[in-house]
This record gives C-alpha cells, structure tokens and sequence, in this order.
C-alpha cells in the first residue's frame, strides 16, 4: 500500500523541500511505495508534513491521516487548532540545534567579553582591560528543553557558571537546574547574563517583566533567540534607559519584520537580529520527517510529539 504524504506549506518552501524530503523518504522506507505532493485528496492522506502558516487550517477532511509533522520549532500556532485531532509532532533537528548553540554562544561571549567596546571603538583611547574568565560569570538559561539544554552544555564546556531554569524539574550534568515561580526568582537573582529559550504559552508571555528585570544584578545582559513575547518591551525599554539592564540582544518580536519606527531599532543598547538564530535546514529536517513516518509506520512512538495542553 502507498503511504501518501501532504506536503502543506508555502511554495517555496517545497522548492527547497522536494528533492531532500524524497531522498530521506526512500533512505528511512526502503522497498516502501510513497507519494510526496503538495496536492492530494484529503481522504487519502497518511501523513501531513506541515507549516503552520500553510493555507490548510482545517484538518477535518484528512479522516486517515495518522500525524501531522512541524517544520517548525514552534508550535504556538497551531496548538489551539480545534479540528486536530491526531498528534502533532514539532521540529527538532541537528542542524535547528546546533545552529542555535553556535548563535547563543557567540553572542553570551560577546557580552561577557565586552567586544562592543573594541569593535564599535569611535575614538583613539588606548585602554586595556582584563575580562573575568567564564567561570566567574553567571548566565542562566530560561527554558531548558532540547534547544535550552544543548545551549547550557555549550556554555558549561566553556566554563560558564550556568543555571536552568524550565515551568517544570529538570536535571542536567554540570547545570544548577531550578523550576517554578521561586526558581524564576533565584536564577534571576544571579544571571549577569539570561538567555530566553522558552516556548510562547500563556504561562511564559512577559515573564520578563518590570517586576522580573529588577531581580536581575544591575547591569546585566538579556539575549532572546527565543520568543517576542517572553518580553514586555515597555519594561526592557525602562530597564535599559536606567542602566538596570546593559543591553538586550533580539532576534525575535512579537510583530515580524520589526516595524521600522518600532524604538528597538534606535536604542543605543538593543541589538537587532533578523530571526537569524536558528533556521531549519531542509536536509536534516527531512532526515526528522522520514524518521518518524518510518517510526509511526513500524508501531514505534513519534518522536518530539507535543503536549497540546502545555502548548509545545
């Protein structure tokens, strides 16, 4: 029997997907008839690889789909979708993670080495200066899932001090991990540096806040490759005009593109980013895809299947 598998997403993302998506299908299902198109009849789906902004927003008719596949990380718009029914998986892949890693990491060294002062130099001072080594450098990691905890080992292999913080208990080799509202509070207490990594849910919008941000050591360093509404931008923006945090480097808003007159793009300490941290590779987002079609088909569990209730 042909296993048929909806591609539902903009064009040009099947422009990028066609080729690599086929090749992963054949490696993962071999001697296995598979069809792979942007257009078949619902009622002889078995599987929808997905985007969330796809035109396809009912799920009603696809009666024998078997999962519903994100090429995205982030699931926030689809979740609350009331006509699926069947499970929905999210995207975590090795090029996602490691991309990611390389971002954050690249920019906590920034901030904790202070490169700014040498790179945006405008004047002719010879001033040397010796930075603290990691170890004497605090950085918490707010959202410790797959992509949180991939970043809190890259930071801890550096040498970083690094606390976890996630809504639930988690535990990770060489990382101090704290969990709900007092543990928010604690990691805060320390972080020099926070890196947000949490999903958007109901439970995590503005959990930066006017209230949270004063928690934090005066002076210190907010970086988001993670969510736009982690942050009330109101309260980051007085935090960063007192001096209570340093700078703030973004890569994520709650509206995309960034609306030019939006105050971020003027702040002398706000670092603007494009949604740049971490991009889905076609070919090893593929290699996810196939994996779990062959899993569902074999009887085997999904693999990164979301809590509907949690929100991701």
């Amino acid at each position: 029997m042909t296993i048929n598998i909806l591609f539902a997403a903009k064009a040009e993302r099947w422009d990028g997907y066609e080729q690599p998506l086929n090749e992963a299908l054949r490696k993962a299902l071999p001697g296995q008839d598979f069809t792979l198109a942007t257009d078949l009849p619902p009622e002889e789906v078995d599987y929808i690889v997905y985007a969330p902004n796809s035109d396809l927003q009912d799920f009603i008719p696809y009666t024998r789909a078997k999962a519903v596949l994100n090429l995205w990380a982030g699931v926030e718009a689809i979740t609350g979708n009331e006509t699926l029914k069947i499970p929905l998986t999210r995207m975590v892949d090795f090029g996602l993670t490691h991309g990611m890693v390389e971002w954050c990491t690249g920019h906590v060294l920034r901030h904790h080495l202070g490169m700014d002062t040498d790179i945006l130099r405008g004047d002719t001072k010879w001033e040397p200066r010796t930075p603290p080594l990691a170890r004497e450098r605090s950085v918490a990691v707010l959202g410790i899932g797959a992509l949180g905890q991939a970043v809190a080992e890259a930071l801890v292999g550096l040498g970083f001090d690094v606390t976890g913080w996630s809504r639930s208990e988690k535990q990770i080799e060489g990382v101090r991990c704290l969990h709900g509202d007092d543990g928010l509070t604690e990691a805060l207490k320390g972080a020099e540096i926070a890196v947000l990594l949490m999903p958007d849910t109901p439970a995590t919008q503005n959990v930066l806040n006017a209230e949270t941000l004063a928690q934090m050591p005066k002076g210190a360093f907010i970086i988001n490759p993670g969510r736009g509404p982690l942050i009330d931008d109101d309260a980051l923006l007085d935090a960063l005009d007192s001096g209570q945090i340093a700078h703030a480097t973004l890569d994520v808003f709650r509206i995309e593109p960034l609306p030019e007159d939006h105050p971020y793009w003027a702040h002398p300490h706000v670092t603007v980013t494009p949604h740049i941290a971490a991009a889905t590779r076609n070919d090893t987002a593929s290699e996810v895809i196939a994996e779990n079609i062959r899993r569902s088909e074999a009887g085997e569990p999904l693999l990164h299947v979301v809590d509907r209730d949690r929100g991701y």
